[in-house]
């Protein structure tokens, strides 16, 4: 039986992890380790840098079930909107799956969801899943609900609730993103998910994929609530 805060129809958590190897000081050998957990516990994603994404792509292999995922203007997005096309090309050419984009907030902030849009758009239409990353914290409800109908409209397959820095993700925050997002899109929750209660608590909130650079830790701990 399952413990108390995991959820019955959970029969296996790996389809739902991305995990993160962003760590600009990892080893090489630390990161092929990574990437072969990764592999090996066939999460649903492994999320790195472009640095790091032909090391990633040959470590997976090319039949792998692990998604390849791509930040692209990462972890800010304060880049001109044609490096952040050429980052996200490039990607596309090097064997990225998918891509986790930080968006243009100052035209958020500025009202200019138009110049938002269009970057978001030019970047879907290379043909990759995009996850919009928002820095959901920081925005005030206004905001947060414009960049949610913007990004969707935009034609992003998924909405990632922050960066990963600052506060930790809440179920609050998923809550409340759920009623935004009204099933039109995944939602990756990510901010300090390093254990199985607050990963499980932020699945029933109604968080489609956790992002944690904590997976092989979640995945043994699961595994131990289920015997």
């Amino acid at each position: 039986m399952l413990k108390q805060n995991t959820k019955s129809d959970f029969t296996d958590l790996a389809p739902l992890i991305h995990q993160a190897l962003l760590d600009p000081h990892l080893e090489e050998e630390s990161f092929n380790q990574a990437c072969d957990v990764v592999k090996h516990f066939e999460f649903r994603g492994l999320c790195t840098n472009l640095n790091c994404l032909d090391k990633a792509r040959e470590r997976l292999g090319v039949s792998s079930r692990t998604k390849l995922i791509a930040v692209i203007s990462f972890p800010f997005g304060f880049i001109p909107t044609e490096l952040k096309k050429l980052q996200s090309e490039w990607a596309a050419g090097h064997g990225a799956d998918e891509l986790d984009v930080v968006p243009n907030f100052s035209a958020l902030s500025n009202r200019d969801t138009t110049k938002y849009c269009e970057e978001l758009y030019e970047i879907c239409s290379i043909g990759l899943p995009v996850r919009a990353i928002l820095d959901m914290p920081y925005l005030s409800p206004e905001d947060l609900e414009i960049a949610v109908e913007a990004s969707i409209d935009s034609g992003v397959s998924g909405i990632q609730i922050g960066n990963g820095f600052g506060r930790p993700v809440t179920s609050e925050d998923i809550n409340l993103l759920v009623k935004l997002v009204k099933q039109r899109c995944s939602i990756k929750a990510v901010g300090g998910i390093d254990n199985l209660p607050k990963a499980i608590d932020l699945l029933n909130a109604g968080a489609t994929y956790i992002g944690t650079t904590r997976g092989p830790e979640l995945i043994k701990s699961f595994k131990m609530s289920i015997t």
